[in-house]
Order: C-alpha cells, then sequence, then structure tokens
C-alpha cells in the first residue's frame, strides 16, 4: 500500500549510523554541559543571603547576615559572611556557596600579599583569574571587597564594579538593602547605622535573610 512507512510493510528498518564527526561533536556538546557551572536555577540557595557595604563620612562597613538556607529549609542562623583580610586593612564579605567562596577569599588574600595597598589591582588581577582559569570559573559565588577609602563588587564573569554612591550589595537580599541604605545616606546616620537598619529592612523582606548580623568597619583614619 502506497504511502505507509516501511515498517507497517514488513520491511525492515535499516539503522542509521552517524559519522565520526557527528560523534564527535555529541560528545564535546555532553563534555560541555557536563562542565559548565551551574546555574543558580539549580542550586537557588547559593545566593540566599544578604551583604552590604556601606561608605560614609570616612567610614567603611560590611555588613552580612547569618542564615544559610538549603532549598526552603534554613540549616544554620549565625554564620559568618564577613570577613577582615591583609592584617584588617580589608573587608571582604561573600553570597554563594560557601566552599567556593572561601576558595575566592585565599585567592584574593595571596593577590593582596602580591600587590600591598593596591586593593584596585588585587582585585582585577582576581576577576581576570576567575574569567579566564577553567577551575575558578565554575565557582558559583560573588565578593564584596573594600578597604578605608573604596568598595569593589568582584564577579566570575570579570567585573569589579565600584559603586557611585558608596553603597554595594549582593545576595537575594542584595536589592532591598541597596535601596534603603541610598535613602538612608540622606540622613544624619553613621555609616554603620544605615548599614544596620538597611539589613534589617532586608531581612523583612527576603526570607533567605535574617536579622543575625556580622558587621566589620574600618575607618579611613
Amino acid at each position: 500500500m502506497a504511502g505507509l512507512v516501511p515498517a507497517m510493510t514488513g520491511e525492515r528498518v535499516q539503522p542509521t549510523f552517524r559519522s565520526p564527526s557527528a560523534v564527535s561533536r555529541l560528545i564535546e556538546s555532553a563534555e560541555r554541559a557536563t562542565c559548565a557551572p551551574m546555574s543558580e536555577t539549580t542550586f537557588p540557595d547559593w545566593h540566599g543571603t544578604t551583604i552590604l557595604a556601606v561608605r560614609k563620612g570616612g567610614s567603611t562597613v560590611i555588613a552580612g547576615d547569618g542564615q544559610v538556607s538549603m532549598g526552603a529549609t534554613i540549616v544554620k542562623g549565625n554564620a559568618r559572611k564577613v570577613r577582615k583580610l591583609a592584617e584588617g586593612k580589608v573587608l571582604a564579605g561573600f553570597a554563594g556557596a560557601t566552599a567556593d567562596a572561601f576558595t575566592l577569599i585565599e585567592r584574593l588574600e595571596v593577590k593582596l600579599e602580591q600587590y600591598p595597598d593596591q586593593l584596585a589591582r588585587a582585585c582585577v588581577d582576581l576577576a581576570k583569574d576567575w574569567r579566564t582559569d577553567r577551575y575558578l570559573r565554575r565557582l558559583e559565588a560573588m565578593l564584596i571587597v573594600a578597604d578605608a577609602t573604596a568598595i569593589y563588587t568582584v564577579t566570575g564573569v570579570g567585573d569589579v564594579l565600584e559603586p557611585e554612591y558608596g553603597v554595594a550589595a549582593i545576595g537575594s537580599g542584595g536589592q532591598y538593602a541597596l535601596a534603603a541604605a541610598r535613602a538612608l545616606l540622606d540622613f544624619d546616620l553613621a555609616a554603620e547605622e544605615i548599614a544596620r537598619r538597611a539589613m534589617a529592612i532586608a531581612g523583612d523582606i527576603c526570607v533567605y535573610t535574617n536579622g543575625s548580623l556580622t558587621v566589620e568597619s574600618l575607618d579611613a583614619g
């Protein structure tokens, strides 16, 4: 009968073999998918935190909440996501996978030893390595790094961003904290007070942010 597929006419269907080049392309595609960094959609808890940096009146403050979440479950409430580096001259706060963030902070410490008192250069060098190194570019985290005179946000896509208004934030509650801190800058408040109030507002809105804060500060003097 005309129009019937071979299987219906009793004819044997011959298997189709891909050429070696096509098979190679499929293998390469599978390897790229396996080695590609996992997205925030795969692990939504990686960025479930809030880190805020505020610079005002000669003071620089970085505040971070203490909540560690796995999906909808809170597994820890008092984690320290803000650290002092370079003998207390540099502050760093992280959002993302804890092990990945610690790896990046260790690399940053090496850069700070290599370029003492040159935070911008150390951050740029870290971002360059992070972007180009096959191992580092799989890490899922973000950093806010600051000294007494500047604040930088460092990302895995090679960005080193200095905020325009002396306020920077990352993490799931970052935008809420950023907006609150920007609004509070015009009031007669110190940098630490602004950071604490803005973090409280972010904690009221973001379910991945709590009120257990780590706050570290530096004075330009």
